[in-house]
């Protein structure tokens, strides 16, 4: 007799949501991992961990005479089975009484959990974290973080889809360094020289002659030697590029629109987590934009502070820029455009106005720069005089200028650093606590 897999399964578990409502009533069966165990002398509680969220079950002796309590441990992982009773100090304001307990996995003999995860916030150093990363990620406030991180990445890519962006993967491996500069990791490709791609860019450009708007989610490689509570070897960038577009301007309103549509699905789709790690999400109705010239005059005036490199914005810089918007708009960002041409790659477009500057930008949240972007050379006798002009070999870039050879319409991007939007949002003072497993300039592992 033929047996076939039909992709339907009914699930004995129940869900936090299903006890929540109150469909599940009587008794009820769960699983989980055992986060904490609190031994109150005549009975214990048991809080298991699970997907979605914690459960507090009681283990009493009296319900269940045959069971040896002192078997659990935690970090186990537990089917059971108990009715549900009102408990308003409980988390969702009910525990579950057990009946049953079937221990699925136990941990390894004579081990215990180095950090205790089940304490609300982690109060150990951020080294010791990162080092016991798979552990300390089941602590709930370090979970909560990553749920956020998704949902920035799940409104990011719904509201592009509902722009009529298509979804790309580019490759990391690459024969071309898309930014310039010396700062990328170089690898032997079957006898032939090849880097980890510092960004998308190239590919994104190619991929708006082909679908006019496209988009990315996926790391990206920086071979830079800093070690500060900002910078990454590896993160994950959220990349748009889009055709037909008036001027840089339309890339902008189309970012503001984004973090909108963002901000409003983590406050009604991840309240659990907002309030959990408190955090504020952020006005974006509208937001000011200033040209780069200016900026650094307006902080030179308003805080005395004297201007040292005229071609980049230092961090100390964008701190008081962030600082000077919110002061004067009562905004957590703000666009600083037009930024000089010496300090942006060969594929920017320089103002016509004033080639010294470009049609370009940078988005700061809370006076960190979390976005760069800005309009794209589509002429190829234009890219081709700006690369020549920085002394570049323009047939190291044959497969590239092919897109404008052949056509392309007027088309800018952007690119987001996903662990600094979530650092910023979280008000978290190092980068890493808002990256999964950090590469840096000391970090390999875990």
């Amino acid at each position: 007799m033929m047996q076939y897999v039909t992709g339907v399964k009914e699930e004995r578990s129940c869900s936090i949501a299903e006890l929540i409502e109150g469909t599940k009533t009587g008794e009820v069966v769960i699983n989980g991992a055992v986060h904490v165990i609190r031994d109150m002398a005549d009975f214990m509680f048991v809080i298991l961990r699970r997907w979605d969220g914690l459960i507090q079950c009681v283990l009493d002796p009296e319900h269940m005479p045959s069971f040896d309590h002192h078997l659990l441990k935690e970090g186990m992982t537990v089917n059971v089975k108990g009715e549900l009773r009102k408990e308003a100090r409980a988390p969702h304001g009910f525990e579950l009484v057990l009946t049953d307990v079937q221990i699925l996995s136990s941990p390894a003999k004579d081990s215990s959990m180095p950090i205790p995860i089940g304490k609300w916030k982690l109060n150990t150093s951020l080294e010791t974290k990162l080092s016991l990363r798979p552990i300390s990620l089941r602590n709930i406030r370090e979970r909560a973080i990553f749920k956020i991180q998704e949902g920035l990445v799940r409104g990011f890519r719904d509201f592009l889809y509902g722009e009529h962006f298509t979804e790309i993967h580019t490759p990391k491996i690459v024969a071309g360094n898309a930014e310039g500069g010396a700062n990328v990791f170089k690898m032997e490709y079957f006898g032939k020289r090849a880097f980890l791609a510092q960004s998308p860019q190239f590919y994104k450009q190619m991929m708006v002659g082909v679908y006019d708007r496209v988009f990315e989610t996926a790391p990206v490689f920086r071979a830079e030697k800093h070690n500060t509570t900002r910078h990454l070897n590896e993160y994950t960038s959220l990349d748009f590029e889009m055709g037909y577009i008036e001027s840089f301007y339309d890339i902008m309103e189309m970012e503001t629109a984004m973090l909108a549509y963002v901000f409003k699905r983590l406050e009604t789709e991840y309240k659990e987590q907002i309030e959990l790690l408190g955090i504020t999400l952020p006005d974006v109705a509208k937001i000011p934009y200033v040209r780069f010239d200016e900026a650094k005059q307006l902080v030179s005036q308003k805080y005395n502070r004297p201007m040292r490199n005229p071609y980049d914005l230092e961090p100390e810089e964008e701190v008081l820029i962030g600082q000077y918007f919110k002061e004067e708009c009562g905004s957590d960002f703000v666009f600083v455009t037009h930024y000089p041409s010496k300090k942006r790659p060969f594929y920017a477009m320089d103002d016509p106005e004033d080639k010294k500057f470009t049609l370009s930008f940078d988005l700061l949240f809370k006076g960190m720069e979390i976005t760069t972007g800005g309009q794209r050379i589509h002429s190829y006798e234009e890219q081709v005089e700006k690369m020549e002009k920085r002394g570049m070999d323009i047939s190291d870039f044959s497969n590239y200028l092919m897109i404008h050879k052949h056509g392309m319409p007027p088309h800018g991007g952007l690119g987001i650093g996903l662990e600094r939007l979530t650092m910023r949002l979280l008000d978290e003072a190092n980068v890493r606590e808002t990256t999964l497993f950090p590469r840096d300039v000391t970090r390999l592992e875990p």
